[in-house]
């Protein structure tokens, strides 16, 4: 847009984005809530129920239980890998060496696996005949097959696998910084003491990014469980919000209630 021009004009250059946006995002999300507000099994003509579907998830006791598991989600998706990112962050800002750009690259490699790819890698460390079993000198210990160990076994391994990958955005953050702080930070002053980087607000904001967007991934989880623990896990001891909406949406015909969940996890992420 031309300077000088009027900012309507700015809108209808826009529009375009805007139009696909409302189409593709916020339709499906406003259907969602009206859908939520009926019993409907997809197929025949649906009921209305108001809010009883959304008073049902939380009375309901494996709906709870999957809510709990993604609070331990965000703990390992986002709390553990932001602070090791921070870390990571701090030591390749601080330590220079030969050869730096390729252990930068190295470590934000997992960031670009596919979840799907690296959960079939850890299903199969965690078979009865994988990795786990053999380092351990376990036999035939089934990981992912006993509730007591399938939660926080599949919990644990992606976003294990990923903590490495959070420094980015913590580098890029340092890296942003005016060159009088970055290069030299006087760790004497009060302002600096204990900061690992020049310019604490700039990193300040780069955490703040990358809690929304691991946040947002953990209440997003979905292939993680499915590939790894199918059907949820022994007893729904893996299962989790996006898990269940596919669950009751497309096996047992429960639309409305697969709807509410859906609004209770875009409720939950906005919040």
């Amino acid at each position: 847009m031309a300077v000088g021009e009027p900012r309507r004009v700015g809108y209808l250059y826009a529009l375009p984005a805007l139009l696909v946006y409302a189409a593709f995002l916020l339709f499906p999300l406003l259907h969602s809530g009206w859908l939520s507000l009926f019993t409907w099994d997809g197929l025949s003509l649906g009921t209305w129920a108001g809010l009883s579907n959304y008073a049902a998830l939380f009375a309901e006791e494996g709906a709870l239980a999957a809510f709990g598991h993604v609070a331990v989600l965000i703990l390992f998706f986002s709390v553990l890998p932001v602070c090791i990112g921070l870390v990571l962050a701090t030591a390749l800002h601080r330590v220079r060496i030969r050869g730096l750009p390729f252990f930068r690259t190295v470590l934000f490699l997992p960031q670009v696996i596919a979840m799907v790819v690296v959960a079939v890698a850890w299903q199969r460390i965690f078979a009865p005949d994988g990795a786990l079993n053999f380092f351990l000198g376990t036999q035939g210990k089934a990981w992912l097959g006993d509730s007591s160990t399938a939660c926080w076994r599949s919990e644990l391994s992606v976003p294990g696998c990923r903590l490495v990958s959070r420094w980015c955005c913590f580098s890029v953050g340092s890296e942003k910084s005016p060159p009088t702080c970055s290069t030299q930070p006087d760790w004497t002053a009060p302002d600096r003491r204990g900061v690992p980087f020049g310019d604490p607000a700039g990193v300040a904001r780069e955490i703040g990014v990358a809690l929304t967007l691991t946040v947002i991934a953990a209440l997003r989880t979905f292939d993680l469980v499915y590939m790894m623990t199918p059907l949820g896990g022994p007893g729904g001891s893996t299962t989790v919000p996006a898990y269940e909406i596919y669950q009751r949406a497309f096996h047992t015909g429960q639309v409305g209630s697969a709807a509410a969940i859906g609004v209770v996890i875009t409720v939950l992420a906005f919040w």
